[in-house]
């Protein structure tokens, strides 16, 4: 024990205890940011910061606590820099209608993380962790560096905001996707249900990025082409084209009940009819929860 009575967490312990912490932390991030993947972006960011923390030599008393506070920290900044950005393109935002038919299934829990947004950032963080996490106001004020009466007052006015926006707009529907957009989705989802994944090879453009979240990162085909092997090595999934957040996404069900919810989801991005990158996330499912996702076809 330190003089100040602090631990000593070493990097190895704190990669220990991360996949435990991940799935609260990304839910913190996922209602600040509106968004489980800008949730994910801002966890990764948090994480590094924490490993740079203890290469210096930080000490820690309560990992949770201090890991969430690198977050609510990294939060602050990571909304601050898009700021301008996100109101830009809510000012150029042009919402088509989408028919019903075109989307068959939908998750339950579409504003699941909307109404944290009404609220600035202070009062959407204090909100958040004396509500969603249930921590005191006490250490509220503590994590997030104000006073307790400060905290009370942001809680005071982010329960009001909250309560009069409850009955809220209507999720907006995202632009559907084109035919092409559509027509790429479920030609992915079927070579990959029927193992064809040299096909799926032929689809990657020579310098496809892969992200299997929170394990590992890949570059080219050669690289990633690893990556179905390593599918094919399993038989625990069945692909099916959707959208997550109105990113075009496979979604990953039990092959026992595909009438379940998704287990986890597959971001694709594809440039001039190639694909260009895979962000798995088998490894993070915890950001399934509150995802927001469209089944199509």
């Amino acid at each position: 024990m330190t003089a100040a009575g602090k631990e000593r967490v070493t990097r190895v312990a704190f990669e220990a205890a991360l996949p435990a912490l991940r799935p609260e932390i990304h839910r913190y991030c996922s209602r600040m940011t509106g968004s489980v993947i800008d949730g994910e972006d801002m966890l990764q960011i948090a994480c590094l910061k924490a490993f740079e923390a203890l290469e210096r030599g930080d000490t820690v008393d309560n990992l949770r606590a201090w890991l969430f506070r690198i977050a609510h920290n990294t939060a602050l900044v990571f909304l601050r820099a898009r700021k301008r950005e996100a109101a830009m393109l809510d000012a150029k935002l042009d919402v088509q209608t989408i028919e019903a038919d075109d989307l068959p299934m939908r998750s339950d829990v579409t504003d699941s993380l909307r109404p944290f947004l009404a609220l600035p950032p202070r009062q959407r963080s204090s909100v958040i962790f004396r509500d969603v996490f249930g921590y005191s106001t006490g250490e509220v004020a503590e994590l997030t560096g104000s006073s307790i009466a400060s905290v009370k007052a942001a809680l005071h006015r982010g329960r009001a905001t909250l309560q009069q926006s409850h009955a809220g707009e209507a999720a907006q529907p995202a632009s559907p996707l084109s035919a092409e957009e559509r027509q790429r989705l479920s030609q992915y989802a079927e070579h990959f249900n029927a193992r064809n994944f040299d096909k799926l090879r032929d689809m990657l453009a020579a310098e496809v990025r892969l992200e299997l979240v929170s394990r590992i990162e890949a570059n080219g085909r050669k690289e990633v082409g690893n990556y179905y092997s390593n599918y094919d090595r399993v038989d625990d999934w069945l692909m099916m084209p959707g959208r997550v957040e109105g990113r075009p996404a496979i979604l990953t069900f039990d092959p026992v009940d595909s009438a379940s919810s998704p287990a986890y989801f597959i971001l694709l991005e594809f440039t001039a009819g190639e694909l260009q990158f895979i962000r798995d996330f088998r490894y993070a499912r915890y950001a399934m929860a509150d995802a927001q996702w469209e089944r199509l076809g």
